[in-house]
């Protein structure tokens, strides 16, 4: 999140502003942004690791996860729990690099910048970036130039983005705070997309009838198809409401 960097390092970019970065496994210190670090899962991340290693997300979660509740906050947070290796490293981390760099997840991409999404005076998405300059990291020293678009394209964040806008939006919907108990359980389903599938394609599954039954087909052969009927599912369960 952009209220948890350390603001000597950060500087806001705009649309055709241009920074040098590069990692690879020639900078001194290649890897070790892969350790002591708090990395937040979301959905579509668990979504994508699942698939790289084989798991059902609820291997996964129980394997890779910290799932940590706070009584004032509605909703849970997902973090990839680290092995206790005395650095706190990531559990995919290799000497060669990212043992799952294809699905990594979101927030690895992202670096060295970071994303913040906004609603803007018409009612519609915003966004903003920063640049993260961490005095440890060595890859600023490339002589490659990137802007903002060509390093979301390159680092494939077009599909992460968009679904983690729409899980962000049911997070901050405007009645989010006073949500009951089960809130936080029915979030977790957005997680267990294996659990939610087999919910959803029960015999006794009671659609809403606002937003209909999910196509069996589709939910059974696509995680992400499954991933956006659970979004419009999420919303109308906990403020009456699809996302169309």
């Amino acid at each position: 999140m952009l209220q948890d960097l350390n603001p000597e390092y950060v500087r806001p970019l705009v649309a055709d502003d241009e920074f040098r970065f590069r990692c690879h496994p020639g900078v001194s210190c290649f890897n070790e942004c892969c350790r002591e670090l708090e990395l937040a899962l979301t959905p579509y991340d668990v979504l994508r690791l699942k698939g790289a290693l084989g798991l059902s997300a609820r291997e996964l979660l129980e394997r890779y996860a910290v799932i940590e509740r706070n009584g004032e906050e509605p909703f849970p947070r997902v973090y990839l729990g680290m092995v206790d290796d005395g650095r706190g490293s990531c559990p995919f981390v290799s000497p060669a690099g990212c043992t799952v760099y294809r699905d990594r997840p979101g927030a690895c991409r992202m670096y060295p910048l970071a994303r913040g999404i906004y609603q803007d005076q018409a009612g519609g998405q915003g966004e903003l970036f920063m640049l993260v300059t961490e005095p440890h990291c060595q890859g600023f020293a490339a002589a490659a130039s990137q802007d903002i678009d060509g390093w979301i394209g390159d680092q494939e964040l077009i599909t992460y983005n968009a679904a983690n806008d729409q899980v962000a939006a049911v997070l901050h919907h405007e009645r989010a705070g006073g949500l009951p108990p089960d809130a936080a359980e029915k979030l977790l389903l957005l997680y267990d997309l294996d659990g939610f599938r087999e919910m959803v394609l029960a015999p006794g599954f009671a659609a809403p009838p606002e937003i209909g039954r999910p196509d069996p087909e589709k939910c059974a052969a696509n995680d992400l198809a499954l991933f956006r009927y659970a979004i419009r599912w999420l919303r109308f369960e906990l403020f009456g409401a699809s996302n169309e």
